[in-house]
């Protein structure tokens, strides 16, 4: 019975190993049957990109912000309106192939590929804001070299601008790579107009992934700024919804036909240097300077937000800065598959 039971234990034991056996087979088959597949096309395990970060140079370069702001604030000192054209200018760059400061490259001599800032769209950008740019690099690269990209210095002088004008102080994400190209024929379908219709703005605006609201917001950068007679002399004689005083006051120097090609006005002619919400007060007050501005308080979709914000300059505030944080992230290139990170902001890594 004992012996029995042994032999019934070492034929169980046996049949188990056979059973391992085969079922190792089977999986060695199968692995088999699978491995040649994968072999044959590598899928090799990438490293997720890194996100936009307030310390993305902690270690590269951890005074950046301050850099960055000894520029800004001595240039605003001497050209008050390099702010208004450094805001500007990153509104440009971000709604065109994202923030990737492709609008700082120069066209290659002799090229008959123009770059952005040639195109028409872009013509009326100010020096004073691609100075202000080529400045603050020159400095962070006598401090940090080849470790920070133009793209998150014209960003990190936007926002000091915003401020140093009256407006609010927001941390600015970093870690983005500039753009490996850079076209005039990229810009015209992507530039908001000075007669754009909300319908219009709004289509552009979604395209960005901005919303209503962010539309509305980020249009408040017309707080401070100044428009050509020619973006707006259309309205002054083919419009009426504006304040007649005003009316009155630009016609004096944009003529219908020929002169005040050099003539400028304010976005906001009630605080036209200073960073707050008066823009939409004027709006409801028929003091737009441009169509598309004055638009935003006469659609029944965007007009509570004018109103609104109208009413309220924190609020206002916060939201620029959310808005301004969301348009940073619009197109962002990351990594050098995608971008490079140019010593010469005007100059493409060769």
């Amino acid at each position: 019975m004992y012996i029995t039971h042994i032999q019934n234990k070492n034929t169980m034991q046996i049949l188990a190993r056979s059973r391992l056996h085969a079922l190792s087979i089977s999986l060695l088959c199968i692995s088999l049957l699978i491995i040649p597949s994968s072999a044959n096309n590598p899928t090799p395990a990438r490293r997720p990109p890194r996100q936009l970060s307030v310390n993305y140079y902690a270690k590269s370069c951890p005074n950046l912000d301050q850099l960055v702001a000894s520029v800004t604030s001595q240039q605003f000192k001497e050209s008050p309106v390099s702010g208004p054209a450094t805001i500007r200018l990153f509104f440009h760059d971000c709604f065109v192939e994202g923030c990737d400061a492709s609008i700082l490259i120069s066209t290659k001599p002799g090229s008959r590929e123009l770059a952005e800032k040639e195109a028409e769209d872009n013509k009326d950008l100010r020096t004073e804001g691609f100075d202000t740019v080529h400045k603050a690099k020159a400095l962070v690269e006598s401090k940090c070299p080849g470790a920070v990209s133009c793209s998150d210095i014209l960003a990190i002088a936007a926002r000091d601008f915003v401020h140093l004008a009256g407006g609010p102080y927001y941390q600015v994400k970093k870690g983005r790579w500039d753009g490996k190209f850079s076209k005039s024929t990229t810009v015209a379908n992507n530039i908001p107009r000075a007669n754009s219709t909300v319908d219009e703005l709004l289509n552009l605006f979604a395209s960005k992934g901005l919303s209503l609201q962010d539309m509305v917001v980020l249009s408040g950068a017309h707080t401070i700024g100044f428009a050509h007679c020619k973006q707006f002399v259309g309205r002054l004689y083919n419009y009426r919804e504006m304040d007649p005083r005003l009316l009155k006051a630009l016609r004096m120097s944009c003529p219908q036909f020929g002169g005040g090609a050099g003539v400028v006005a304010p976005f906001d002619v009630t605080t036209p240097f200073l960073f707050d919400h008066a823009y939409y007060g004027n709006l409801e007050g028929k003091l737009g300077l441009l169509a598309s501005d004055q638009g935003l308080a006469l659609d029944p979709r965007t007009g509570p937000v004018v109103r609104l914000l109208g009413k309220d300059k924190e609020r206002f505030f916060e939201w620029f800065a959310v808005a301004m944080e969301k348009m940073g992230s619009v197109g962002v290139k990351r990594g050098r598959r995608h971008g490079e990170r140019r010593r010469d902001c005007t100059v493409h890594v060769s």
